[in-house]
């Protein structure tokens, strides 16, 4: 799978991200993939290749471009656990100034940017987050209920809050196919039963679910939460779920 770094314009600047979809001149459904909150870095190339594989065109953006390009602090080859807190110390006060307004700004113009590729064909897409970039595909689906047929989200954070703009909050605008796949621990069994709650209220169709035995983190190869079955697992719940939502998946 090619994988293309790409330059996207936004109303404060341009984000630098990159796109892998299938070489062959054709059209395909679009995903916007958001990272995890250590960005951008070599476990989410092979990720979206591996998603682009099974036909999308898939683009990942460094959602914190305005603090400067991926990695916006440095990362070990390995982020294990002795080096985690001071790695998530340095990107926390980056990821805190990344407000909800800048999410919907950057939003927009990432979709805008997606859906006018040569290499996407028409129709809705999907959004995808991982951990931090969990909340931001729900504020993208949410924002955008028009154009976005697929979310999902994977060891999410800050779904559900005390924010009166917290996502959980933003879930009746929602129409899109959802799937969140959670680690043990990533959200108490109150709030998983808030956003439930929000979910069914919305009417979409939808599915939570707790992976066994996993932690936060765990699709990630580069970290000692890596779980190659949880990983399994989150391919067997995304793909059957792009596949019904997006035409052509």
């Amino acid at each position: 799978m090619p994988i293309t770094t790409l330059r996207i314009p936004t109303p404060d600047g341009q984000a630098d991200a990159f796109a892998a979809f299938p070489d062959g001149g054709e059209r395909h459904p679009g995903v916007l993939l958001y990272p995890d909150a250590f960005g951008i870095r070599p476990v989410l190339r092979e990720m979206a290749r591996e998603l682009a594989g099974h036909g999308y065109y898939v683009l990942v953006p460094n959602f914190l471009y305005r603090q400067g390009p991926a990695p916006v602090t440095e990362l070990p080859e390995h982020i294990g656990e002795e080096v985690r807190p001071a790695v998530i110390g340095r990107l926390m006060p980056l990821i805190e100034a990344h407000t909800t307004e800048r999410i919907l700004r950057d939003a927009d113009a990432y979709l805008r940017f997606l859906t006018t590729r040569p290499e996407v064909g028409a129709g809705p897409v999907g959004v995808i987050g991982y951990c931090i970039g969990a909340a931001l595909a729900m504020r993208t689906a949410t924002a955008h209920p028009d154009q976005v047929a697929a979310l999902a989200g994977f060891h999410p954070g800050f779904l559900v809050t005390d924010a009166p703009d917290s996502p959980h909050r933003l879930v009746p605008a929602l129409t899109a196919h959802a799937h969140i796949g959670l680690a043990e621990g990533d959200m108490s069994p109150e709030a998983i039963g808030e956003l439930n709650r929000a979910l069914d209220a919305a009417g979409v169709d939808y599915t939570t679910e707790i992976y066994p035995g996993a932690v936060h983190g765990f699709t990630m190869a580069d970290t000692d939460a890596f779980s190659p079955s949880a990983l399994r697992r989150h391919w067997d719940r995304l793909l059957p779920l792009l596949g019904r939502a997006l035409a052509g998946g």
